[in-house]
């Protein structure tokens, strides 16, 4: 089973530079799309609803703004949209498809980056969030949950670290949060479980020169169930073209 992770950073822009055709040719069973910035009342359906997958979006109310989206060779059991607190819900940040005992979740965590005020909706996401995931990682099912957590957790994780400390996407308490997540291996990074390589970024500012030098961040996950762990294949990150500012992450599972 191939499941891709991409914030598009717009899915119209991300159509524009290639994007579909592209993902087409890797007969993912699940694509996951993140940050999509559109109605679904503004997407033809060609492109935006391919014929051989059942597409579902969750957007955000703010038009150009958020929004995720699960691409689906098999039609899902179920699908869920939003985690149950309109404040977050109305800015289309999950959304959930379920086959069998397996979901598979489009994730968006807010960033912080823009200022005080949506660092603190950052953390409150993180709060509300953290039980809803304590309480899933022990309810039976099996799940993947992809996305842009807007959090590097290590410092293999991003080039400057040490100049990022202050910084939202890691700050201490950012990464302490993960730290939760991944303890007692309740969850699990998939990423990480077949590559522990440092410079592995699926995320470059475009400022300066960092897609060229490679200058970026982790911040894109497959995060799964303690289950899935011995079921990860291999794992990459596309970078031979430019969809977005981020980069597809692909993990292939023995599912």
């Amino acid at each position: 089973m191939r499941v891709i992770s991409l914030n598009v950073n717009g899915i119209r822009s991300a159509e524009r530079k290639g994007f579909f055709p592209w993902m087409q040719q890797q007969n993912a069973d699940v694509i996951c799309l993140q940050e999509t910035k559109a109605q679904i009342n503004q997407l033809s359906e060609d492109p935006f609803f391919p014929k051989n997958y059942h597409c579902f979006y969750h957007d955000a109310e703010k038009k150009g703004y958020s929004g995720v989206a699960v691409f689906c060779k098999t039609k899902p059991d179920n699908v869920i949209s939003g985690i149950g607190r309109v404040d977050f819900d109305a800015e289309g940040r999950f959304i959930e498809a379920q086959f069998g005992n397996l979901s598979v979740i489009s994730l968006y965590l807010p960033s912080g980056s823009s200022g005080e005020e949506r660092q603190n909706f950052k953390f409150s996401f993180l709060d509300y969030f953290a039980p809803l995931l304590q309480e899933r990682g022990q309810d039976g099912r099996n799940y993947i949950i992809c996305g842009d957590w807007n959090i590097a957790h290590k410092a293999i994780d991003l080039k400057n670290w040490r100049g990022n400390q202050k910084n939202s996407g890691f700050l201490p308490e950012e990464r302490a949060w993960m730290d939760t997540l991944f303890a007692e291996d309740q969850w699990i990074d998939a990423f990480r479980v077949v590559n522990q390589e440092a410079d592995q970024y699926t995320w470059w500012s475009n400022r300066g020169q960092a897609w060229a030098k490679n200058v970026g961040w982790r911040i894109d996950y497959q995060v799964v169930s303690t289950a899935l762990k011995d079921k990860i294949i291999g794992t990459s990150i596309y970078k031979d073209e430019r969809f977005s500012d981020h980069a597809p992450l692909i993990v292939d599972y023995d599912l």
